[in-house]
């Protein structure tokens, strides 16, 4: 009936247009028919956005412009779906690049060094917000908009209503890219596993306590062992209580630079990163990064650090499939899909439209999921008022080696991707949701049953505390490169947590130095400490924090309906 009201009022509407409306207008008229009638805005308001569009496109008419992402389902209804309705409808042609995301970083680099535009626009992680705001090779949209793109500046576009704003803002209180799509890593589990009463009953004679959703990283060791060491098989079928991969790959270092520190707790409070001590590791007086050793005051290889990391190493071995060991990140992405698996800690939301899919089985008849997703787990090194997780922000990032007029019609272009007109529509398809209206929208309520949890996060305040990498890490491809050579050392066995992680914060410190000498970041660029004994360090308040004598809390769970009871403020 909805979409009938609003077919009637969109013909009425285009039955009213002006007698000089060009051809441009029927193909908005076809895409708005066809292709975006979920929207938070009414059709009088979409036909709008879409004429505003079609106006400010004139002068790059017949203009071919070309933009690069990393390889996602959102991004691929963008390079399918709205780049061939944003060219049909404004005339300038878009060719949407879908590449791995190592690629995008390394396209980026290059662009940013040479001078030679490569992309016109990229849709590039706010983990470079760092790099970005100290290189200068970045235009700030906050410039944008108020110089060269002020007449082709969406009236609509509505910055407050991205909820990753803050994460693609500078120290200097400047928005350096606009946000596309989020998703965090959350924890992810078989709800109905965890509410089977034999399974119940068993856990707490063994352990003492609730089988629950884990609140802290004992609870989820000790499901982790409940589920491979103790219950081995369900329904006929060998089961483990963890989910992880090992293989030497860059994907191994996203495993730990998307805060692998943080849930554990080894950096400082702070939203959305830890201050003076990022999730990192890095320490920053000012704006200045000063060192990444604890010598230096940083926490890259602390106590909180290295146990986390040994726990990585632990999980994996003892509770895992074998297999996981050589796996890389695509690889065991699908993995707890096939219905082996109890739990995972790191679980990234983006896998929320393939783990959802009708016959698999983790899959009810009914198309609801046997699993839920909540917060990570605290490690216990966690404090009160710090992030807990990532959260990844891919948004639209423009540099100053582009031509000015092909920078302007792709800004149009990142637009409209990200356009009330079409926003909603692509969070449906992507679920990697950026807009506070889409998150509050009847159609995302209408779809919850289905994403296991994904709408109740978002519509939480719990998700303030999963963010991105921040301002302290100065050069993000330079230093994320270095950590999978040496968590690959932990991972294969040939080092030891503490050795790997001295390895890499050493590195860092180098890289850092380097920066420095070469003074190409004059504003907030590296100024490192001088070495110093690490006790002095560990002694001062917050990050770098002192070895616990005891890091095996007593495990606690929460039940998940008290859970979303606490999300939702009840």
């Amino acid at each position: 009936m909805q979409n009938k009201k609003y077919l009637a009022s969109l013909m009425l509407l285009l039955g009213l247009l002006a007698p000089n409306a060009m051809a441009d207008e029927e193909a908005a008229k076809r895409w708005l028919k066809s292709e975006f009638s979920d929207s938070t805005l009414t059709p009088e308001q979409q036909l709008q956005e879409m004429q505003w569009f079609i106006k400010a496109a004139k002068p790059f008419e017949g203009m071919s412009i070309n933009v690069a992402s990393e390889t996602i389902v959102t991004h691929e209804y963008e390079s399918k779906v709205l780049a061939k309705a944003f060219s049909e409808i404004t005339g300038i042609k878009i060719t949407h690049d879908l590449i791995q995301e190592g690629d995008v970083v390394e396209k980026l680099q290059t662009q940013m060094q040479s001078g030679r535009n490569i992309y016109d626009a990229y849709v590039n992680d706010s983990d470079l917000i760092g790099t970005h705001f100290r290189y200068g090779k970045v235009v700030a949209i906050s410039d944008m908009i108020k110089g060269d793109a002020k007449d082709v500046t969406l009236p609509t576009l509505d910055l407050k209503d991205f909820i990753g704003l803050s994460f693609t803002t500078g120290p200097d209180g400047k928005v350096y890219q606009l946000p596309s799509q989020q998703f965090a890593n959350l924890y992810w589990f078989r709800a109905d596993w965890f509410e089977r009463e034999d399974l119940k009953t068993k856990f707490k004679d063994i352990y003492g306590y609730e089988l629950g959703v884990p609140v802290n990283w004992s609870a989820y060791e000790d499901i982790a062992e409940f589920f491979s060491k103790k219950v081995k098989m369900l329904d006929g079928k060998p089961v483990y209580g963890h989910m992880d991969y090992g293989k030497k790959d860059p994907s191994l270092g996203w495993r730990f630079t998307d805060a692998w520190f943080s849930m554990a707790g080894a950096g400082d409070v702070g939203i959305p990163n830890g201050l003076p001590v990022d999730e990192w590791g890095i320490r920053v007086e000012g704006c200045h990064p000063v060192g990444s050793s604890v010598s230096r005051g940083g926490a890259t290889n602390g106590p909180a650090a290295v146990y986390s990391t040994q726990k990585y190493v632990d999980w994996l071995r003892q509770y895992a499939p074998p297999e996981a060991q050589g796996m890389t990140f695509s690889e065991s992405g699908p993995v707890p899909a096939q219905g082996a698996i109890a739990q995972q800690i790191f679980w990234y939301t983006v896998f929320t439209a393939s783990m959802n899919q009708p016959g698999l089985p983790v899959v009810n008849e009914d198309g609801t999921p046997k699993w839920r997703m909540a917060p990570s787990p605290k490690g216990p090194y966690w404090e009160e008022g710090m992030k807990l997780g990532y959260q990844d922000t891919g948004a639209w990032t423009f540099l100053n080696s582009t031509p000015t007029k092909r920078r302007l019609a792709a800004w149009l272009y990142a637009q409209f991707t990200v356009s009330k007109t079409v926003s909603l529509k692509k969070t449906l398809v992507g679920l990697t949701p950026f807009r506070e209206s889409d998150i509050n929208s009847q159609q995302m309520t209408d779809a919850a049953p289905k994403l296991g949890g994904l709408v109740e996060f978002y519509r939480s305040p719990a998700r303030k505390q999963w963010t991105p990498t921040g301002t302290n890490v100065p050069d993000y491809p330079k230093l994320a490169q270095l950590w999978w050579k040496y968590i690959s050392e932990v991972a294969s066995g040939e080092s030891s947590a503490q050795k790997a992680l001295d390895g890499l914060a050493a590195a860092q410190d180098k890289v850092m130095r380097r920066l420095e000498r070469a003074k190409v970041q004059k504003e907030c660029g590296p100024k490192l400490n001088k070495p110093r004994d690490p006790s002095y360090w560990l002694a001062q308040p917050g990050s770098p924090k002192a070895k616990l004598a005891n890091e095996k809390l007593q495990g606690q769970t929460v039940a998940y309906g008290e859970l979303l009871k606490s999300w939702q403020g009840e």
